[in-house]
């Protein structure tokens, strides 16, 4: 029979497991998106400088927004080592390396997908355990996971992806900070890990079905008000 002692340890145990996954999964989200930006730096023919830059504004840009909005001390990607050292690296081997094919572009959108919904959770997160209400945990979930896409368009010079014109992308990050927010009104903190998974497993696969069935939010219609012509005016004057 198991002891309410041993299913407290094992409930323990899947709790760090679970940070510790999260924590694994937003490293891949920060490599992910330094190769995407990698790609774009190609196309650009940057030097190593251009590299190494537009993949740390893209892939800690929106952590680092985040935080800085958030004012609680020196921005993550600046006091963990292993963010920084996993953008330049990433950098560096996207520099190095010129990838392609049906292969890469899968796998990298796969990681990006699970980035997206991790980071959209995550943020959320950061926001409720610095006070914040639902709302603004909401909008800094998304801006973590939009963010650094932003910054490396607007360095670009190009229109930022987030604004429409493709498949569902910051309506993911939404998805996956709206479970953080409800799980933290229905469950203790103690679950912060296991909620955060699993807010970035439905933030990411919804992601993953966007790109595979082609959703998308409608375009802003062309919509004017019917004004009654001049010929029923004179009639009815």
């Amino acid at each position: 029979m198991v002891t309410p002692l041993l299913l407290a340890a094992d409930t323990g145990d899947l709790a760090a497991a679970s940070v510790e996954l999260v924590r694994v999964l937003d490293l891949l989200g920060v490599a992910a998106n330094v190769l995407l930006a990698g790609v774009l730096a190609r196309e650009h023919k940057f030097d190593l400088v251009g590299f190494l830059v537009l993949g740390v504004a893209a892939g800690l840009g929106g952590g680092m927004i985040r935080d800085t909005l958030l004012q609680r001390g020196t921005p993550v990607a600046l006091t963990d080592l292993s963010y920084l050292s996993v953008a330049l690296v990433t950098a560096v081997v996207a520099y190095l390396v010129h990838v392609e094919g049906r292969w890469w572009s899968r796998g990298v959108r796969v990681l990006d997908a699970i980035a997206l919904g991790t980071w959209g959770a995550v943020g959320a997160q950061r926001a409720i355990a610095a006070g914040l209400h639902w709302l603004p945990a909401l909008m800094l979930g998304t801006i973590t996971a939009v963010g650094g896409g932003m910054v490396r368009d607007l360095m670009l010079r190009r229109t930022p992806i987030v604004f429409g014109g493709n498949t569902l992308y910051a309506t993911c990050a939404t998805a996956a900070a709206g479970v953080v927010v409800l799980a933290d009104l229905l469950t203790s903190s103690e679950h912060q890990g296991l909620t955060t998974l699993l807010a970035a497993v439905v933030g990411g696969t919804f992601c993953l079905l966007s790109y595979r069935l082609g959703w998308r939010l409608p375009e802003a219609r062309d919509w004017r008000p019917r004004r009654r012509s001049a010929r029923r005016r004179r009639g009815t004057a």
